[in-house]
């Protein structure tokens, strides 16, 4: 299993047991650039029952986000919940979860929303078919502690990550909430997680948008504080979806409907053994406890864990990223949706 060591400052050193990277970096905001090449492979079946043969399963080639936000995914392959629907998943880490779609070298992706969205406005053959466990976009613009509020930004240094990302759409928009653009401060493409905390404290940026953990570690560091969380400012704008090319809709309806249900089941198992799924999480990112337990419970209100597809947060999604010149046109939402496998509540 690929390892990766993420080195920031002070005590920070998070040593991942799969490849992190951050959400919202491979298109609108869901997405996660990976720091593997894409195309790189790690077999994954379930260990709840090992004495079913694999030949036994069917596979499936998922790409989860890589980073936290596949964690829960990962964790309910080891607790078996796709053996026990009979899947023998195949993760695959891809920078390009729209490419992997449509060169087949996927059948189900963790993709942006926008990403979709845009894609399958343009004519590529893939749909949404469910909305992922969080659809909020789960980013902070965090500043150097003796910045107060938004508005002294202003001549100062932030970063928006990735430009033309999610994390990009949610940095202005925190901006042009208090009164400023980014052309009122000098506006840098910083990276993302680690290089982006790192941009912050070697005094690169005065301010910085980013993910957890990097919110609270810097918190519990004292080399930073929130000034903003992006989903007080976009409630509405849709983050994550789980999507799959026409061609495996076609040829494999009913692999699509047990991966889901145990995408689901394996996000709330996470979520009610949550003490459980922290020790987990905490083998796999080594990072301060104190940062972890603070993330959680943030984020707690993210953790929706429902699978619908909400039209209007769509259209409200599309109309923001035409007016920050991120999308040419508001697409019709049913041509990009399918949403004939989410599991039955």
């Amino acid at each position: 299993m690929a390892k990766r060591t993420w080195v920031g400052t002070g005590v920070l050193t998070i040593v991942l047991s799969l490849v992190l990277a951050a959400c919202g970096g491979n298109s609108g905001t869901g997405g996660t650039p990976a720091a593997e090449p894409a195309g790189s492979d790690q077999s994954a079946q379930a260990g709840g029952d090992a004495g079913q043969a694999s030949d036994k399963l069917q596979k499936v080639r998922y790409a989860p986000f890589n980073g936290v936000s596949g964690l829960a995914v990962r964790y309910g392959i080891e607790q078996g919940f796709f053996a026990e629907e009979g899947l023998d998943i195949e993760l695959v880490s891809t920078q390009n979860p729209i490419e992997a779609l449509t060169s087949k070298e996927v059948d189900v992706a963790d993709s942006a929303t926008t990403g979709v969205i845009v894609a399958a406005g343009k004519g590529a053959p893939v749909k949404i078919i469910s909305s992922m466990f969080r659809t909020k976009g789960p980013f902070y613009l965090i500043a150097r502690p003796e910045i107060k509020s938004v508005e002294e930004l202003a001549g100062k240094k932030v970063g928006a990550a990735v430009l033309g990302t999610g994390l990009d759409v949610y940095t202005q928009s925190i901006l042009q909430a208090h009164g400023l653009t980014k052309q009122d401060v000098t506006y840098l493409a910083t990276g993302v997680n680690e290089a982006a905390y790192a941009s912050l404290t070697t005094g690169q940026v005065d301010a910085t948008i980013i993910h957890e953990p990097f919110a609270s570690l810097a918190e519990v560091e004292g080399t930073g504080h929130i000034l903003a969380q992006g989903w007080d400012y976009l409630p509405t704008f849709h983050t994550g979806v789980l999507a799959s090319s026409d061609a495996f809709i076609e040829s494999s309806p009913e692999l699509l409907e047990k991966l889901l249900r145990a995408y689901f089941k394996s996000q709330a198992y996470a979520k009610e053994h949550l003490e459980e799924y922290k020790a987990y999480f905490l083998e796999q990112v080594k990072v301060d406890p104190e940062a972890v337990d603070k993330a959680f419970e943030r984020e707690a209100v993210l953790w929706e864990n429902n699978p619908d597809v909400d039209r209007s947060a769509l259209e409200d999604t599309q109309q923001i990223q035409v007016d920050l010149g991120f999308q040419d046109q508001i697409y019709p939402v049913d041509e990009l949706l399918d949403l004939r496998f989410i599991p039955s509540k």
